[in-house]
């Protein structure tokens, strides 16, 4: 469970087409660029400001810092930490966790 102060959240960086995209799982956060480093540069700064959001709500339960992500990702995902090889549809960069 994310709260404010500590967490963990699942991030993928893949290209469609010309583009690179890096999402936040958790968060459902996408920034995009014609660069994989920067996406992922992007999407990293938008988590750091989503979070600092989320520590001046008071009384919430971190909902937002909890979300169900989008379908067509956690395929993603699964398919990334699939034990036998399966080909993802996307050019995937990197993927990983990272700390709130």
């Amino acid at each position: 469970m994310n709260t404010p102060k500590k967490g963990t959240f699942r991030h993928i960086v893949f290209r469609d087409g010309d583009t690179w995209y890096a999402v936040a799982l958790e968060f459902n956060i996408v920034e995009s660029s014609d660069d994989p480093k920067l996406a992922l540069f992007s999407l990293f700064q938008a988590v750091a400001g989503y979070v600092q959001s989320a520590k001046k709500i008071k009384g919430s339960r971190h909902q937002n810092l909890n979300q169900k992500s989008d379908p067509e990702y956690e395929k993603l995902w699964k398919i990334l930490h699939s034990p036998t090889k399966i080909k993802s549809p996307y050019l995937v960069d990197v993927y990983g966790f990272a700390k709130v």
